[in-house]
Protein backbone atom coordinates (compact mmCIF):
# COMPACT_ATOMS: atom_id res chain seq x y z
CA UNK A 1 0.00 0.00 0.00
CA UNK A 2 2.81 2.40 0.94
CA UNK A 3 4.70 1.45 -2.24
CA UNK A 4 1.64 2.18 -4.38
CA UNK A 5 1.18 5.54 -2.63
CA UNK A 6 4.86 6.35 -3.20
CA UNK A 7 4.54 5.56 -6.91
CA UNK A 8 1.40 7.67 -7.25
CA UNK A 9 2.96 10.69 -5.52
CA UNK A 10 6.17 10.22 -7.54
CA UNK A 11 4.19 10.06 -10.77
CA UNK A 12 2.37 13.30 -9.93
CA UNK A 13 5.65 15.00 -8.92
CA UNK A 14 7.35 13.83 -12.14
CA UNK A 15 4.48 15.20 -14.18
CA UNK A 16 4.73 18.60 -12.50
CA UNK A 17 8.52 18.70 -12.94
CA UNK A 18 8.13 17.73 -16.59
CA UNK A 19 5.57 20.50 -17.14
CA UNK A 20 7.87 23.01 -15.42
CA UNK A 21 10.80 21.94 -17.63
CA UNK A 22 8.70 22.18 -20.79
CA UNK A 23 7.45 25.68 -19.92
CA UNK A 24 10.98 26.76 -19.16
CA UNK A 25 12.26 25.47 -22.50
CA UNK A 26 9.43 27.14 -24.40
CA UNK A 27 9.90 30.33 -22.34
CA UNK A 28 6.24 30.44 -21.36
CA UNK A 29 5.37 33.79 -19.73
CA UNK A 30 4.43 33.49 -16.03
CA UNK A 31 0.94 34.85 -16.66
CA UNK A 32 0.33 32.07 -19.23
CA UNK A 33 1.72 29.23 -17.12
CA UNK A 34 -0.63 26.33 -16.39
CA UNK A 35 1.62 25.03 -13.62
CA UNK A 36 -0.17 26.76 -10.68
CA UNK A 37 -3.57 25.33 -11.64
CA UNK A 38 -2.07 21.90 -12.35
CA UNK A 39 -0.39 21.95 -8.94
CA UNK A 40 -3.71 22.75 -7.26
CA UNK A 41 -5.48 19.96 -9.17
CA UNK A 42 -2.71 17.48 -8.30
CA UNK A 43 -2.85 18.27 -4.59
CA UNK A 44 -6.65 18.09 -4.58
CA UNK A 45 -6.52 14.69 -6.26
CA UNK A 46 -4.03 13.26 -3.76
CA UNK A 47 -6.43 13.62 -0.84
CA UNK A 48 -6.86 15.44 2.49
CA UNK A 49 -3.19 15.49 3.52
CA UNK A 50 -2.17 17.24 0.32
CA UNK A 51 -5.11 19.65 0.47
CA UNK A 52 -3.80 20.76 3.87
CA UNK A 53 -0.26 20.80 2.42
CA UNK A 54 -1.43 23.12 -0.36
CA UNK A 55 -3.18 25.39 2.13
CA UNK A 56 0.03 25.53 4.19
CA UNK A 57 2.05 26.35 1.05
CA UNK A 58 -0.40 29.16 0.28
CA UNK A 59 1.07 30.88 3.34
CA UNK A 60 4.60 30.76 1.97
CA UNK A 61 4.80 34.11 0.25
CA UNK A 62 8.54 33.85 0.90
CA UNK A 63 8.82 30.80 -1.40
CA UNK A 64 6.12 31.00 -4.08
CA UNK A 65 5.10 33.63 -6.63
CA UNK A 66 1.69 35.25 -6.30
CA UNK A 67 0.16 33.13 -9.09
CA UNK A 68 0.80 29.97 -7.05
CA UNK A 69 -0.53 31.54 -3.87
CA UNK A 70 -3.77 32.51 -5.63
CA UNK A 71 -4.18 29.02 -7.09
CA UNK A 72 -3.48 27.25 -3.80
CA UNK A 73 -5.91 29.45 -1.91
CA UNK A 74 -8.56 27.92 -4.18
CA UNK A 75 -8.12 24.57 -2.45
CA UNK A 76 -11.28 23.96 -0.44
CA UNK A 77 -10.89 22.19 2.87
CA UNK A 78 -14.12 20.29 2.43
CA UNK A 79 -14.84 16.63 2.89
CA UNK A 80 -17.87 14.42 3.20
CA UNK A 81 -19.13 13.90 6.72
CA UNK A 82 -18.11 10.61 8.29
CA UNK A 83 -20.87 8.45 9.83
CA UNK A 84 -22.46 9.46 13.12
CA UNK A 85 -21.54 6.10 14.68
CA UNK A 86 -17.85 6.81 14.08
CA UNK A 87 -18.22 10.30 15.53
CA UNK A 88 -19.98 8.89 18.57
CA UNK A 89 -17.25 6.27 19.05
CA UNK A 90 -14.50 8.93 18.81
CA UNK A 91 -16.26 11.14 21.37
CA UNK A 92 -16.81 8.32 23.82
CA UNK A 93 -13.24 7.08 23.39
CA UNK A 94 -11.79 10.56 23.84
CA UNK A 95 -13.93 11.56 26.85
CA UNK A 96 -14.04 8.05 28.33
CA UNK A 97 -17.79 8.41 28.91
CA UNK A 98 -21.01 7.50 27.20
CA UNK A 99 -22.31 10.33 25.06
CA UNK A 100 -25.58 10.39 27.06
CA UNK A 101 -23.59 11.03 30.22
CA UNK A 102 -22.06 14.16 28.69
CA UNK A 103 -24.85 15.71 26.63
CA UNK A 104 -28.57 16.06 27.17
CA UNK A 105 -28.96 16.32 23.40
CA UNK A 106 -26.60 15.69 20.49
CA UNK A 107 -27.25 16.39 16.80
CA UNK A 108 -26.03 13.39 14.84
CA UNK A 109 -25.88 15.37 11.60
CA UNK A 110 -22.84 17.68 11.56
CA UNK A 111 -23.34 21.28 10.47
CA UNK A 112 -19.75 21.53 9.16
CA UNK A 113 -17.21 18.98 7.90
CA UNK A 114 -13.60 19.35 6.75
CA UNK A 115 -10.60 17.13 6.08
CA UNK A 116 -9.43 17.20 9.70
CA UNK A 117 -12.65 17.24 11.73
CA UNK A 118 -16.38 17.79 11.68
CA UNK A 119 -18.58 19.81 14.04
CA UNK A 120 -21.85 18.86 15.78
CA UNK A 121 -24.23 20.94 17.89
CA UNK A 122 -25.09 19.64 21.36
CA UNK A 123 -26.36 20.69 24.75
CA UNK A 124 -24.85 19.95 28.15
CA UNK A 125 -26.90 18.72 31.09
CA UNK A 126 -26.60 22.18 32.68
CA UNK A 127 -28.38 23.70 29.68
CA UNK A 128 -25.39 25.29 27.93
CA UNK A 129 -25.39 25.09 24.13
CA UNK A 130 -22.05 23.84 22.79
CA UNK A 131 -20.33 22.70 19.64
CA UNK A 132 -18.48 19.38 19.52
CA UNK A 133 -15.48 19.21 17.20
CA UNK A 134 -14.54 15.60 16.41
CA UNK A 135 -11.34 14.60 14.64
CA UNK A 136 -11.73 12.41 11.57
CA UNK A 137 -10.81 8.79 12.49
CA UNK A 138 -7.39 7.74 11.24
CA UNK A 139 -6.52 11.19 9.84
CA UNK A 140 -3.34 11.63 11.93
CA UNK A 141 -1.96 8.23 10.86
CA UNK A 142 -2.79 9.07 7.24
CA UNK A 143 -0.99 12.42 7.47
CA UNK A 144 2.09 10.75 8.98
CA UNK A 145 2.21 8.12 6.19
CA UNK A 146 1.69 10.68 3.43
CA UNK A 147 4.29 13.12 4.75
CA UNK A 148 6.92 10.38 5.17
CA UNK A 149 6.25 9.31 1.59
CA UNK A 150 6.41 12.91 0.35
CA UNK A 151 9.79 13.45 2.02
CA UNK A 152 11.14 10.34 0.22
CA UNK A 153 9.81 11.71 -3.06
CA UNK A 154 11.47 15.08 -2.38
CA UNK A 155 14.81 13.36 -1.78
CA UNK A 156 14.55 11.64 -5.16
CA UNK A 157 13.46 14.89 -6.83
CA UNK A 158 16.42 16.82 -5.41
CA UNK A 159 18.75 14.07 -6.64
CA UNK A 160 17.25 14.28 -10.15
CA UNK A 161 16.95 18.09 -10.18
CA UNK A 162 19.62 19.55 -7.82
CA UNK A 163 18.34 23.08 -8.46
CA UNK A 164 15.39 22.31 -6.18
CA UNK A 165 17.68 22.30 -3.15
CA UNK A 166 17.52 26.13 -2.92
CA UNK A 167 13.86 25.77 -1.90
CA UNK A 168 14.77 23.30 0.90
CA UNK A 169 11.76 21.05 0.13
CA UNK A 170 12.47 18.51 2.86
CA UNK A 171 12.86 21.20 5.53
CA UNK A 172 9.62 22.90 4.44
CA UNK A 173 7.79 19.53 4.36
CA UNK A 174 8.92 18.64 7.88
CA UNK A 175 7.88 22.07 9.12
CA UNK A 176 4.42 21.69 7.58
CA UNK A 177 4.17 18.13 8.92
CA UNK A 178 4.89 19.34 12.45
CA UNK A 179 2.20 21.99 12.20
CA UNK A 180 -0.32 19.57 10.69
CA UNK A 181 0.22 17.32 13.70
CA UNK A 182 -0.36 20.32 15.97
CA UNK A 183 -3.55 21.17 14.05
CA UNK A 184 -4.87 17.63 14.47
CA UNK A 185 -4.36 17.80 18.24
CA UNK A 186 -7.64 19.27 19.48
CA UNK A 187 -6.38 19.23 23.05
CA UNK A 188 -3.70 21.70 21.94
CA UNK A 189 -6.39 23.89 20.38
CA UNK A 190 -8.32 23.83 23.68
CA UNK A 191 -5.20 24.98 25.54
CA UNK A 192 -4.78 27.85 23.06
CA UNK A 193 -8.40 28.91 23.61
CA UNK A 194 -7.93 28.95 27.38
CA UNK A 195 -4.68 30.93 27.06
CA UNK A 196 -6.44 33.53 24.93
CA UNK A 197 -9.43 33.71 27.23
CA UNK A 198 -7.16 34.25 30.23
CA UNK A 199 -4.86 36.77 28.52
CA UNK A 200 -7.73 38.97 27.30
CA UNK A 201 -10.28 38.50 30.05
CA UNK A 202 -10.16 42.22 30.85
CA UNK A 203 -11.32 43.24 27.38
CA UNK A 204 -15.02 43.99 27.11
CA UNK A 205 -15.03 44.43 23.32
CA UNK A 206 -13.77 40.96 22.36
CA UNK A 207 -15.32 37.56 23.08
CA UNK A 208 -13.65 34.15 22.97
CA UNK A 209 -16.03 31.18 23.43
CA UNK A 210 -14.75 29.05 26.29
CA UNK A 211 -13.46 25.53 25.83
CA UNK A 212 -15.07 23.20 28.38
CA UNK A 213 -11.98 22.14 30.32
CA UNK A 214 -13.11 18.65 31.37
CA UNK A 215 -14.57 17.83 27.94
CA UNK A 216 -11.51 18.13 25.71
CA UNK A 217 -9.16 15.44 24.42
CA UNK A 218 -6.76 14.92 21.55
CA UNK A 219 -9.60 13.95 19.20
CA UNK A 220 -12.49 15.93 20.80
CA UNK A 221 -13.08 19.62 21.56
CA UNK A 222 -16.23 20.89 23.28
CA UNK A 223 -16.68 24.67 23.14
CA UNK A 224 -19.44 27.13 24.00
CA UNK A 225 -21.76 27.91 21.09
CA UNK A 226 -21.77 31.56 20.05
CA UNK A 227 -23.94 33.55 17.65
CA UNK A 228 -23.27 36.60 15.57
CA UNK A 229 -23.05 38.19 12.13
CA UNK A 230 -20.12 37.80 9.78
CA UNK A 231 -18.11 41.00 9.30
CA UNK A 232 -19.06 40.77 5.60
CA UNK A 233 -22.76 41.29 6.27
CA UNK A 234 -24.27 44.63 5.32
CA UNK A 235 -25.88 45.02 8.75
CA UNK A 236 -22.39 45.32 10.27
CA UNK A 237 -21.29 48.18 7.97
CA UNK A 238 -22.63 51.14 10.05
CA UNK A 239 -20.55 50.00 13.00
CA UNK A 240 -17.56 49.17 10.82
CA UNK A 241 -15.16 52.01 11.81
CA UNK A 242 -15.59 51.28 15.53
CA UNK A 243 -15.09 47.55 14.98
CA UNK A 244 -11.98 48.24 12.88
CA UNK A 245 -10.52 50.21 15.79
CA UNK A 246 -11.29 47.33 18.17
CA UNK A 247 -9.67 44.83 15.83
CA UNK A 248 -6.46 46.80 15.34
CA UNK A 249 -6.13 47.48 19.09
CA UNK A 250 -6.68 43.81 19.81
CA UNK A 251 -4.01 42.66 17.38
CA UNK A 252 -1.50 45.27 18.52
CA UNK A 253 -1.98 43.88 22.02
CA UNK A 254 -1.55 40.31 20.74
CA UNK A 255 1.60 41.09 18.75
CA UNK A 256 3.46 43.32 21.18
CA UNK A 257 2.17 42.71 24.70
CA UNK A 258 1.05 39.09 24.93
CA UNK A 259 3.11 37.49 22.15
CA UNK A 260 0.24 35.13 21.33
CA UNK A 261 -1.96 35.81 18.31
CA UNK A 262 -4.89 34.29 16.43
CA UNK A 263 -3.38 33.27 13.08
CA UNK A 264 -6.51 32.89 10.95
CA UNK A 265 -8.65 36.07 11.20
CA UNK A 266 -10.55 35.63 7.92
CA UNK A 267 -14.24 36.70 7.77
CA UNK A 268 -15.45 33.15 8.45
CA UNK A 269 -13.78 33.26 11.88
CA UNK A 270 -14.84 36.79 12.91
CA UNK A 271 -18.39 37.43 14.09
CA UNK A 272 -20.05 40.50 15.52
CA UNK A 273 -22.32 39.65 18.45
CA UNK A 274 -25.54 41.46 19.31
CA UNK A 275 -23.81 43.44 22.06
CA UNK A 276 -21.16 44.70 19.60
CA UNK A 277 -18.29 42.46 20.67
CA UNK A 278 -16.08 40.74 18.08
CA UNK A 279 -16.17 36.96 18.54
CA UNK A 280 -13.19 34.86 17.42
CA UNK A 281 -13.49 31.26 16.24
CA UNK A 282 -11.08 28.48 15.25
CA UNK A 283 -7.87 28.52 17.23
CA UNK A 284 -6.23 25.72 15.26
CA UNK A 285 -3.63 28.17 13.93
CA UNK A 286 -2.02 30.23 16.68
CA UNK A 287 1.23 32.18 16.40
CA UNK A 288 3.84 32.81 19.09
CA UNK A 289 6.29 35.71 19.31
CA UNK A 290 9.01 35.75 21.94
CA UNK A 291 10.06 39.00 23.59
CA UNK A 292 13.02 39.55 21.26
CA UNK A 293 10.88 39.03 18.16
CA UNK A 294 8.21 41.40 19.51
CA UNK A 295 10.84 44.06 20.08
CA UNK A 296 12.30 43.69 16.59
CA UNK A 297 8.85 43.67 15.01
CA UNK A 298 8.13 46.92 16.84
CA UNK A 299 11.37 48.34 15.44
CA UNK A 300 10.39 47.28 11.92
CA UNK A 301 7.01 48.98 12.19
CA UNK A 302 8.57 52.12 13.65
CA UNK A 303 11.11 52.24 10.83
CA UNK A 304 8.32 51.78 8.28
CA UNK A 305 6.27 54.59 9.78
CA UNK A 306 9.32 56.90 9.79
CA UNK A 307 10.44 55.78 6.29
CA UNK A 308 13.94 54.87 7.49
CA UNK A 309 15.44 52.25 5.14
CA UNK A 310 18.59 51.53 7.18
CA UNK A 311 16.55 51.04 10.33
CA UNK A 312 14.15 48.72 8.47
CA UNK A 313 17.08 46.62 7.25
CA UNK A 314 18.51 46.31 10.77
CA UNK A 315 15.12 45.31 12.16
CA UNK A 316 14.54 42.80 9.34
CA UNK A 317 17.97 41.25 9.91
CA UNK A 318 17.33 40.97 13.66
CA UNK A 319 13.97 39.35 12.91
CA UNK A 320 15.75 36.62 10.96
CA UNK A 321 14.55 37.60 7.49
CA UNK A 322 18.11 37.55 6.15
CA UNK A 323 21.02 35.22 6.63
CA UNK A 324 24.46 34.74 5.14
CA UNK A 325 26.63 37.42 3.57
CA UNK A 326 24.67 40.61 2.86
CA UNK A 327 25.42 43.58 0.65
CA UNK A 328 24.05 46.26 2.93
CA UNK A 329 24.20 49.04 0.34
CA UNK A 330 22.18 47.05 -2.21
CA UNK A 331 19.57 46.00 0.35
CA UNK A 332 19.14 49.55 1.66
CA UNK A 333 18.69 50.74 -1.91
CA UNK A 334 16.05 48.03 -2.43
CA UNK A 335 14.18 49.06 0.72
CA UNK A 336 14.33 52.72 -0.35
CA UNK A 337 12.65 51.71 -3.63
CA UNK A 338 9.91 49.96 -1.66
CA UNK A 339 9.37 53.04 0.49
CA UNK A 340 9.31 55.24 -2.60
CA UNK A 341 6.54 53.07 -4.06
CA UNK A 342 4.51 53.51 -0.90
CA UNK A 343 5.14 57.25 -0.85
CA UNK A 344 3.30 57.51 -4.16
CA UNK A 345 0.14 55.88 -2.74
CA UNK A 346 -2.66 57.42 -0.68
CA UNK A 347 -2.04 56.87 3.01
CA UNK A 348 -5.09 54.58 3.30
CA UNK A 349 -3.46 52.19 0.80
CA UNK A 350 -0.25 51.76 2.79
CA UNK A 351 0.26 48.20 3.98
CA UNK A 352 2.69 47.01 6.65
CA UNK A 353 2.02 43.44 5.45
CA UNK A 354 3.01 44.29 1.89
CA UNK A 355 6.14 46.10 3.09
CA UNK A 356 7.07 43.10 5.23
CA UNK A 357 6.63 40.76 2.26
CA UNK A 358 8.61 42.89 -0.17
CA UNK A 359 11.52 43.28 2.25
CA UNK A 360 11.45 39.54 2.81
CA UNK A 361 11.64 38.88 -0.94
CA UNK A 362 14.68 41.07 -1.50
CA UNK A 363 17.57 39.14 -2.98
CA UNK A 364 15.30 36.66 -4.80
CA UNK A 365 15.29 34.39 -1.79
CA UNK A 366 19.00 33.66 -1.80
CA UNK A 367 19.56 34.86 1.76
CA UNK A 368 16.01 34.63 3.09
CA UNK A 369 15.38 32.15 5.84
CA UNK A 370 11.97 32.93 7.23
CA UNK A 371 11.06 31.20 10.51
CA UNK A 372 7.61 29.63 10.58
CA UNK A 373 6.28 32.00 13.25
CA UNK A 374 7.05 34.91 10.92
CA UNK A 375 5.33 33.13 8.02
CA UNK A 376 2.19 32.89 10.18
CA UNK A 377 2.66 36.51 11.29
CA UNK A 378 2.87 37.75 7.71
CA UNK A 379 -0.27 35.85 6.69
CA UNK A 380 -2.05 37.23 9.75
CA UNK A 381 -1.03 40.79 8.86
CA UNK A 382 -2.54 40.41 5.38
CA UNK A 383 -5.77 38.93 6.79
CA UNK A 384 -6.05 41.61 9.49
CA UNK A 385 -5.57 44.41 6.95
CA UNK A 386 -8.18 42.80 4.68
CA UNK A 387 -10.63 42.52 7.60
CA UNK A 388 -9.97 46.14 8.57
CA UNK A 389 -10.74 47.35 5.07
CA UNK A 390 -13.86 45.17 4.98
CA UNK A 391 -15.07 46.88 8.14
CA UNK A 392 -13.89 50.35 7.08
CA UNK A 393 -12.90 50.87 3.40
CA UNK A 394 -11.28 54.21 4.33
CA UNK A 395 -9.14 52.67 7.07
CA UNK A 396 -5.68 54.30 7.24
CA UNK A 397 -2.97 51.88 8.36
CA UNK A 398 -0.23 54.51 8.70
CA UNK A 399 -2.36 56.91 10.70
CA UNK A 400 -3.44 54.10 12.99
CA UNK A 401 0.13 53.00 13.61
CA UNK A 402 1.07 56.58 14.42
CA UNK A 403 -1.88 57.23 16.74
CA UNK A 404 -2.38 53.86 18.39
CA UNK A 405 0.59 51.71 17.48
CA UNK A 406 3.29 53.79 19.08
CA UNK A 407 1.39 53.92 22.36
CA UNK A 408 1.38 50.12 22.38
CA UNK A 409 5.01 49.93 21.33
CA UNK A 410 6.01 52.11 24.26
CA UNK A 411 5.09 49.23 26.53
CA UNK A 412 7.65 47.10 24.72
CA UNK A 413 10.52 49.45 23.91
CA UNK A 414 9.53 52.66 25.71
CA UNK A 415 9.14 54.74 22.60
CA UNK A 416 7.39 58.06 22.04
CA UNK A 417 6.41 59.54 18.70
CA UNK A 418 9.36 61.61 17.49
CA UNK A 419 11.32 62.08 14.33
CA UNK A 420 12.95 58.97 12.87
CA UNK A 421 16.44 59.62 14.24
CA UNK A 422 15.25 60.53 17.73
CA UNK A 423 12.82 57.61 17.84
CA UNK A 424 15.52 55.15 16.83
CA UNK A 425 18.05 56.59 19.30
CA UNK A 426 15.56 56.34 22.16
CA UNK A 427 14.57 52.83 21.14
CA UNK A 428 18.14 51.56 20.89
CA UNK A 429 19.05 53.20 24.21
CA UNK A 430 16.02 51.68 25.91
CA UNK A 431 16.90 48.21 24.63
CA UNK A 432 20.52 48.64 25.71
CA UNK A 433 19.44 49.67 29.21
CA UNK A 434 17.23 46.61 29.39
CA UNK A 435 20.11 44.32 28.40
CA UNK A 436 22.82 46.12 30.44
CA UNK A 437 22.28 44.37 33.82
CA UNK A 438 22.70 40.94 32.26
CA UNK A 439 25.83 42.04 30.37
CA UNK A 440 27.43 43.61 33.47
CA UNK A 441 26.56 40.59 35.63
CA UNK A 442 28.14 38.23 33.09
CA UNK A 443 31.27 40.38 32.89
CA UNK A 444 31.70 40.52 36.67
CA UNK A 445 31.06 36.79 36.95
CA UNK A 446 33.82 36.02 34.45
CA UNK A 447 36.18 38.36 36.31
CA UNK A 448 35.42 36.58 39.58
CA UNK A 449 36.11 33.20 38.03
CA UNK A 450 39.46 34.44 36.73
CA UNK A 451 40.33 35.64 40.25
CA UNK A 452 41.35 39.08 39.24
CA UNK A 453 40.20 42.43 38.10
CA UNK A 454 37.82 42.72 35.18
CA UNK A 455 39.57 42.50 31.84
CA UNK A 456 38.64 43.71 28.40
CA UNK A 457 39.23 41.57 25.35
CA UNK A 458 39.55 43.26 21.97
CA UNK A 459 38.40 41.05 19.13
CA UNK A 460 39.11 42.12 15.55
CA UNK A 461 37.77 39.53 13.09
CA UNK A 462 40.35 40.36 10.43
CA UNK A 463 43.22 39.93 12.88
CA UNK A 464 41.79 36.69 14.20
CA UNK A 465 41.46 35.41 10.68
CA UNK A 466 45.07 36.40 9.93
CA UNK A 467 46.28 34.63 13.07
CA UNK A 468 44.50 31.44 12.03
CA UNK A 469 45.96 31.70 8.54
CA UNK A 470 49.48 32.20 9.89
CA UNK A 471 49.07 29.25 12.29
CA UNK A 472 47.91 26.98 9.47
CA UNK A 473 50.76 28.08 7.23
CA UNK A 474 53.33 27.49 10.00
CA UNK A 475 51.92 24.04 10.69
CA UNK A 476 52.06 23.12 7.01
CA UNK A 477 55.64 24.40 6.74
CA UNK A 478 56.68 22.33 9.76
CA UNK A 479 54.92 19.27 8.33
CA UNK A 480 56.69 19.73 4.98
CA UNK A 481 60.09 20.02 6.74
CA UNK A 482 59.48 16.80 8.70
CA UNK A 483 58.40 14.98 5.54
CA UNK A 484 61.49 16.20 3.69
CA UNK A 485 63.70 15.07 6.57
CA UNK A 486 62.15 11.62 6.52
CA UNK A 487 62.74 11.32 2.77
CA UNK A 488 66.41 12.21 3.30
CA UNK A 489 66.71 9.83 6.26
CA UNK A 490 65.06 7.05 4.27
CA UNK A 491 67.48 7.57 1.39
CA UNK A 492 70.50 7.43 3.72
CA UNK A 493 69.21 4.29 5.40
CA UNK A 494 68.69 2.68 2.00
CA UNK A 495 72.29 3.49 0.96
CA UNK A 496 73.94 2.26 4.16
CA UNK A 497 71.78 -0.83 4.59
CA UNK A 498 71.37 -0.42 8.36
CA UNK A 499 69.04 -2.64 10.42
CA UNK A 500 66.97 -5.68 9.49
CA UNK A 501 65.89 -6.38 5.92
CA UNK A 502 62.52 -7.30 4.37
CA UNK A 503 61.26 -8.23 0.91
CA UNK A 504 64.64 -9.70 0.07
CA UNK A 505 67.28 -7.04 0.49
CA UNK A 506 65.39 -3.83 1.45
CA UNK A 507 66.28 -2.15 4.78
CA UNK A 508 63.22 -2.09 7.07
CA UNK A 509 64.13 1.27 8.67
CA UNK A 510 64.45 2.94 5.27
CA UNK A 511 61.06 1.61 4.18
CA UNK A 512 59.43 2.88 7.39
CA UNK A 513 60.99 6.34 6.87
CA UNK A 514 59.69 6.44 3.28
CA UNK A 515 56.21 5.27 4.36
CA UNK A 516 55.95 7.89 7.09
CA UNK A 517 57.21 10.61 4.73
CA UNK A 518 54.63 9.63 2.10
CA UNK A 519 51.87 9.63 4.71
CA UNK A 520 52.81 13.12 5.91
CA UNK A 521 53.02 14.35 2.31
CA UNK A 522 49.54 12.99 1.63
CA UNK A 523 48.17 14.77 4.73
CA UNK A 524 49.84 17.99 3.61
CA UNK A 525 48.41 17.77 0.08
CA UNK A 526 44.91 16.99 1.38
CA UNK A 527 45.02 20.00 3.73
CA UNK A 528 46.14 22.28 0.91
CA UNK A 529 43.47 20.86 -1.40
CA UNK A 530 40.72 21.45 1.18
CA UNK A 531 41.80 25.06 1.61
CA UNK A 532 41.39 25.63 -2.11
CA UNK A 533 44.76 27.38 -2.30
CA UNK A 534 47.59 25.46 -3.96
Amino acid sequence: MIAIRFLRISWVAAGLLGLAARERLTKTPPQDSSLPSRLREALDGLGPTFVKLGQALSLRRDLLPDSYLVALRGLQDQAGAFPAELARAEIERGLDRKIEQVFSSFEVEPFAAASIAQVHRAQLHDGRAVIVKVRRPGIRAQIDRDMRTLIRVFRVAVFVAPGLVRYQPEKVAREIWMNLRRETDLHQEARSIRRFADAFKERSDVYIPAAISNLCAEAVLVQELSHGRSINEAAVAPDGPRLAGVLVDFYLQQFFIVGLFHGDPHPGNLFVMEDGRICFHDFGLVGFLDRRTRRNLGMFMQAFVHQDAAWMLDAATNLGLFAGPLDRAILIRGIEEILTDFAGLPLKDWSIAEAFLRVMRLGSGEHVTVPYNLVVLMRTLFLVESALRTLDPAFNVLETLLSRGEATLQEVVHLSPETANVARLKAEMALTVQDLPALVAGWLHRAQEEGGAPTFNLHIPEVSSLEKHVDRSANRLALAAVALGLFVAGSLLMQHSLGPRVFGDLPLLGLLAYALALWLSFRLLRAISRSGQL
